[in-house]
């Protein structure tokens, strides 16, 4: 017979629901942020798209853009480590590691040659030109 409650049991789902984050709380920080966390704005001229994301508490070096035609990829990696020291002796460290992403797309093909991302305070800017679209050519009828 085993006595020992776990964290999924069935008074874990009613605390979700009456008071969720009061009884239980994640072991460390902020638990990892879901893709709907990724707030954005998008902004259109009638030549460039301006989006912006906020993405706080991310290195900038841990935020991957990718633009495949009208299609846009933000992926932030989180890596949060916590870990308590006494006299050089560890006495607990822990670890969380995990991505999350966010796609979305947009009207026009993206010129991404011409593309720009800045990150700055926790809020990443691009600035996405339009690709420019040719004029339909009149083919000749043999």
């Amino acid at each position: 017979m085993n006595h020992v409650i776990t964290r999924s049991g069935l008074l874990d789902d009613f605390f979700k629901d009456v008071a969720p984050g009061f009884f239980v709380r994640p072991l460390h920080g902020d638990s990892l942020p879901s893709p709907s966390q990724i707030k954005i704005d998008v902004k259109e001229t009638p030549s460039v798209y301006t989006v912006v994301a906020e993405v706080p508490g991310v290195p900038r070096e841990d935020i991957h853009v990718t633009v495949e035609g009208s299609v846009v990829t933000l992926r932030a990696e989180i890596k949060q480590e916590d870990s308590q020291r006494q006299d050089e002796k560890v006495l607990r460290t822990e670890r969380y590691y995990g991505a999350v992403s966010r796609s979305f797309q947009l009207a026009t093909d993206i010129d991404n040659q011409n593309a720009r991302a800045k990150y700055e305070n926790g809020v990443l800017t691009l600035t996405l030109p339009k690709k420019v679209a040719l004029a339909g050519q009149r083919l000749n009828i043999e």
